[in-house]
């Protein structure tokens, strides 16, 4: 098994973090020194005030966007820290570079985090150092090689008001202002992490209670957060306003005492747990469990949903319930409406493995043409679509799919895949499945062409690196060497997504329009500055 590096914070036994922050600094500066053992925060009297990371302040002026997460929650359960990791392990699709569980009995609490996957970071001595009932968790991507375990959560702060933790998901478009301000007023940042903006408000805030301080600090960001917080006695879980990315919450029964509450970003992680799918946390709501049970409060209201599609696309797992609709059944109906609107003469509909699969099925139903799997994946390689350097992306189709022979050999294949970003995967995967013998390859996509970068959580690249932005259907056909290319249209995906639950979605990665004020700085800066 893998050996992570690990931070260690509130754990008995552990070194200063301010040492380890050093330490990690030198790290990066000579990175062949991999020996890292992290140690415990600043003691709990001090303020808001942690070393501030050089890294942090260089990564002010990188222009790439941010990561899509997954978060969890656990109040009430003895076990809460193994319960976490089994939440965390459901969404490992979610983020596989970093991941961390804090945990609290109501007198500590502790925070372990460290760089990799869940179960390589989190076995059973590790989970060990993370007693209580209490616990939140959280498992990243990254689309920078900054320092990178500084900047994985959840992230522990020591405040005026008390010890928190915090895991989020999504992007704040908002946080420059912010952060220029709260530093202004003296605070100072061990991360780059939207996160801590979040929390340096809190600590900041003239609130007289914390549940008001939370509440006053998530009503000054804008942009997409679903968010768990922790104290040493409560569980806290929020949305944006426009409920951008999802957060549900659920309950295992306990016939011998109080239920426990639990959130995750997806439901699939309730069905590892055992857990009930209750509801969706709503848009702008703040929910507090403590051991006197759930109580909520709507922070912020009248603004217009806009949930991002693209979980339903590409992010989520067919098994979950995102947004209040079953992933599976979008996928599928994108699917249907994808052979009604661009139909083309085949033998056989094959997926792109994983994420086409479901649609590819939707599309096979509705066409009649048989479905099979004629590309097989290893699972052992990572997604290709959030791997930060083009040259790894490109070197992993090959080590990612192989093609079936005997099922392509001779036919007219129709490739099904959920989006074309840059399109070189894409045109790799076509030239395989040509190079086994298909006599011709149709290529449909599962959504609109992707023309504009998400600015929300969603790891997509700058809009001159999004082929669909820049190129013709025809011109994106000719590059992918495809004899046909098709595309869902945007009101077939708004239908495949729409159903009962009347949701609204934000589809600016398809139109360029965006919900929130943002400017693309890459767009007006100087090319030699945007090309840093």
């Amino acid at each position: 098994m893998k050996t992570s590096r690990l931070m260690m914070e509130g754990v008995p036994g552990q070194e200063s973090l301010e040492t380890e922050i050093l330490r990690l600094r030198a790290a990066q500066d000579h990175p062949g020194d991999k020996d890292l053992s992290l140690g415990t925060p600043v003691s709990q009297s001090t303020p808001l005030r942690v070393t501030t990371s050089a890294v942090g302040q260089q990564l002010e002026s990188d222009d790439t966007l941010h990561e899509e997460c997954g978060v969890v929650a656990i109040h009430g359960h003895p076990d809460a820290a193994r319960q976490a990791y089994l939440a965390l392990y459901a969404l490992q699709h979610r983020g596989q570079e970093s991941a961390g569980i804090a945990t609290a009995d109501y007198k500590n609490l502790s925070n372990i985090k460290g760089m990799g996957l869940v179960a390589d970071i989190f076995t059973d001595d590790v989970l060990a150092k993370l007693p209580g009932e209490m616990a939140i968790g959280h498992t990243r991507y990254s689309t920078t090689g900054d320092s990178a375990l500084l900047n994985a959560q959840p992230i522990r702060v020591d405040s005026t008001k008390g010890l928190i933790a915090i895991a989020h998901n999504g992007n704040l478009v908002n946080l420059g202002n912010i952060r220029t301000r709260l530093e202004r007023e003296g605070a100072f940042f061990q991360t780059t992490s939207d996160s801590e903006i979040i929390v340096q408000l809190i600590a900041h805030s003239h609130a007289g209670t914390l549940v008001d301080a939370i509440a006053d600090s998530l009503s000054q960001v804008d942009g997409a957060f679903s968010i768990v917080m922790m104290t040493r006695d409560r569980v806290f879980a929020a949305r944006d306003p426009r409920g951008f990315r999802p957060l549900s919450m659920g309950r295992i029964a306990n016939p011998d005492g109080p239920d426990t509450i639990v959130f995750a970003s997806e439901t699939c992680a309730f069905d590892l747990l055992r857990a009930k799918y209750e509801r969706d946390v709503a848009p702008g709501e703040l929910v507090m469990v403590t051991q006197d049970g759930v109580t909520s409060r709507q922070y912020s209201s009248g603004v217009p949903q806009t949930s991002c599609i693209f979980e339903h696309v590409y992010f989520a797992r067919p098994d979950s319930r995102i947004f209040g609709r079953w992933v599976q059944q979008s996928r599928d109906q994108m699917g249907r409406q994808l052979a009604r609107e661009s139909g083309v003469p085949a033998d056989l509909i094959v997926p792109v493995p994983d994420s086409g699969v479901t649609a590819a099925l939707g599309y096979s139903a509705e066409s009649g043409i048989p479905f099979n799997f004629g590309l097989i994946r290893n699972h052992y390689v990572g997604r290709t679509f959030i791997e930060p350097e083009q040259r790894v992306r490109d070197f992993g189709v090959k080590l990612k799919l192989n093609p079936v022979r005997n099922l392509l050999e001779g036919k007219r294949i129709i490739l099904i895949d959920d989006s074309i970003i840059r399109g070189t995967t894409s045109r790799k995967i076509v030239r395989m499945v040509r190079s086994a013998g298909a006599t011709e390859v149709h290529l449909r996509i599962s959504c609109p062409p992707t023309i504009s970068p998400c600015f929300y959580g969603v790891d997509t690249p700058r809009k001159r690196e999004l082929i669909a932005a820049n190129n013709s259907i025809e011109e994106i056909r000719q590059f992918i060497e495809a004899d046909s290319i098709g595309y869902l249209s945007l009101e077939g995906l708004k239908q495949a997504c729409h159903g009962e639950e009347n949701n609204q979605y934000c589809t600016a990665c398809y139109t360029g329009v965006y919900p929130t004020q943002w400017v693309d700085v890459e767009e007006i800066l100087p090319a030699a500055v945007g090309a840093r």
